[in-house]
């Protein structure tokens, strides 16, 4: 019978002599009594790309608003390009783009993106923006319409768009496939894939267990507000069943709490 890894394994990757895009160290979050983060330690260096696995409610929804200061954090520290997260100045290195994207119902696309181009220093241009959408599967006379007009898909594609016109060092993306039909979920991934080899540190969420290794080689598995796993996906799922490893660690992990509260 093929093994999978069930052991926890805590923030093992390995430091690497170069530039880190993001650094947490001992984050702790708190919502009333429930522990929301705890003692959240990770390092994505420059270049890297990670995904950030868990089930819903884990945490990782959470941990994206604290890197980008939506949410205070009780204690510990974020860096951004060696700066701090709450430095305004720090989160230009970087576009985010949550689960749930709404744009500004009363712009059009067009009037959307040329603002969010304005706000990272960059200037807008249309022709730019039509191969960004046509690269996502989206049609650009759409941006001419109001975002009110957009379906969900159409929405999440203006965000994509969005992020990938800024054209930050960082992306930091939560669940960046939902909503999306089989087509533009292929042509972002490869759209990722090519940003990832001309340099781009990608940190992102997602349920569909299938892109993780099309896209990077290194997981973070977060349960319950603490990371369980940081390492490589040939050490997750040696077999490269990584369905099955990622079940067998959450199930590890819930036997783990459960002996620990039956002691």
């Amino acid at each position: 019978m093929r093994k999978t890894a069930t052991r926890c394994i805590s923030t093992s990757a390995p430091k690497l002599a170069v530039t880190a895009a993001l650094s947490l160290s001992q984050v702790c979050l708190r919502y009333g009594a429930r522990v929301a983060l705890h003692e959240v330690s990770l390092e994505i260096p420059q270049g890297a790309a990670v995904a950030l696995l868990g089930v819903n409610g884990a945490g990782k929804s959470t941990l994206f608003r604290a890197i980008l200061d939506l949410v205070g954090i009780d204690s510990g520290t974020i860096s951004i390009y060696q700066r701090s997260h709450r430095e305004p100045s720090a989160r230009r290195a970087l576009a985010g783009l949550g689960e749930v994207f709404t744009p500004p119902r009363y712009a059009t696309g067009r009037e959307f993106l040329s603002l969010l181009c304005h706000l990272h220093g960059k200037d807008y241009h249309p022709e730019h923006a039509a191969r960004e959408c046509l690269a996502l599967g989206l049609d650009p006379t759409a941006l001419a319409r109001p975002a009110r007009e957009y379906s969900k898909g159409m929405a999440q594609k203006l965000g994509l768009v969005a992020c990938l016109l800024v054209a930050p060092p960082l992306l930091l993306l939560d669940e960046p496939m939902s909503g999306l039909d089989p087509q533009s979920h292929a042509l972002f991934r490869a759209r990722l894939q090519a940003l990832q080899a001309a340099g781009t540190t990608l940190f992102f969420s997602t349920h569909a267990l299938a892109d993780v290794p099309v896209l990077c080689e290194r997981a973070v598995v977060i349960h319950a507000g603490a990371i369980c796993f940081d390492d490589r996906l040939d050490i997750l799922a040696p077999d490269g069943e990584i369905e099955r490893a990622f079940l067998a660690l959450l199930a590890h992990q819930a036997n783990r709490a459960s002996a620990s509260q039956r002691d």
